[in-house]
């Protein structure tokens, strides 16, 4: 029977090698889709979460971590909150989206900082040029951005329909990639000593749940979020996304299904003679039908493990180009095993039942 299966599949082998590629590419969609969409998110997270600071404290009512909040904090706010039990220091930052035509997104994250004061706080440092000066229209980015950027100091950055000259870049990778005076920026929003939140760090022998409970209770109007919750903040912010991700299963499932239906279909019909021998030597229509959707459920997995393959293949290619992250997800892969076979299965499931109810006589008499 084994025998059999595998030499239906090498009888047409080309049929079977673009059937294969079929369901790969499916198979390719959803993993890159879902890892490219889940990964970028929870990098976005992870570097806004790397900034030496266990809490961020944010004006009530901000929602989601994209820039877009006006500045509504006083910028002298650290000076109170390190006053609360707990708390080793704090430093008033603000982010701020700009127009980046070099972006997939149309926007990019900038951050406004002073310099000494968040260097001590994230461990910033700078690898070459120098930190920029309060006030100027310079830049510091980290060194990955500048790679893929293929940028150097003394480069310009359009920022706010003017240029900004990148003056050095720093490690480790830690909030937005590409960071201005503080002062610069509350210039050109009009936000002169306002900030949008405060990055708070916290003293040895105190957790950050403690110290957050602290400043809720300080400062009940103000908005405490521990960084190791941004992942799930950034996810949530984007409640489309499952939907849309689930929609992009099903469609490719579908096509999946389509592609074995279509070529099981083709295979039956060109076998129906051979199919009329088998009958009248004694194979029963059960046995028929198993060797058809044995065949379509092995060009299912086969599709799969190449559609795999490829998305690791194009993740590699990918990272040595662009700093986005593509996250390969157990769970991810073992869902698309399942959703793969169960439409190999469906889209066998048809040309087999034809299969197994022709007739012998009928069968062999076919042209």
């Amino acid at each position: 029977m084994d025998s059999l299966v595998f030499s239906n599949m090498l009888h047409r082998p080309a049929r079977t090698l673009v059937s294969i590629i079929g369901i790969a590419i499916g198979v390719l969609l959803i993993v890159f889709t879902v890892g490219l969409a889940n990964g970028t998110i929870r990098e976005q997270a992870s570097r806004e979460a790397n900034v030496g600071a266990e809490i961020f404290f944010r004006a009530s009512g901000s929602i989601g971590m994209s820039g877009s909040e006006a500045f509504r904090l006083n910028e002298n706010l650290p000076v109170e909150i390190v006053k609360v039990e707990g708390v080793r220091s704090a430093v008033a930052i603000g982010q701020n989206s700009v127009d980046a035509a070099d972006n997939n997104s149309g926007k990019r994250l900038v951050d406004g900082v002073k310099f000494e004061e968040y260097a001590a706080i994230s461990g910033l440092r700078i690898v070459q040029g120098r930190p920029f000066v309060d006030g100027k229209d310079e830049a510091i980015i980290d060194t990955a951005w500048q790679a893929q950027k293929k940028l150097k100091v003394g480069d310009t950055i359009p920022l706010y329909e003017r240029q900004f000259t990148v003056v050095g870049t720093y490690e480790p990778a830690g909030g937005a990639r590409l960071k201005i005076p503080l002062s610069t920026m509350q210039q050109q929003l009009g936000s002169e000593g306002k900030v949008s939140s405060v990055l708070v760090a916290v003293k040895p022998g105190y957790t950050a749940d403690q110290v957050g409970q602290f400043l809720q209770d300080a400062f009940p109007d103000n908005q405490i979020i521990l960084t190791r919750d941004l992942e799930e903040l950034y996810m949530a912010a984007i409640p489309a996304m499952d939907v849309f991700l689930n929609v992009f299963i099903g469609v490719a499932a579908v096509i999946s299904a389509l592609v074995i239906l279509l070529t099981m279909y083709t295979t039956v019909t060109e076998r129906t003679r051979q199919i009329g021998i088998m009958k009248s030597l004694g194979m029963s229509s059960g046995e028929i039908g198993w060797t058809i959707t044995q065949e379509a459920l092995l060009i299912s997995l086969c599709g799969i493990v190449l559609g795999i393959v490829l998305t690791v293949v194009l993740r590699f290619v990918l990272t040595q180009f662009v700093t986005l992250e593509v996250e390969i997800s157990p769970v991810v892969v073992a869902i698309t095993f399942v959703v793969g076979l169960i439409g190999g299965a469906v889209g066998g499931l048809y040309p087999a039942m034809r299969a197994a109810r022709l007739d012998a006589v009928e069968a062999l008499s076919y042209e």
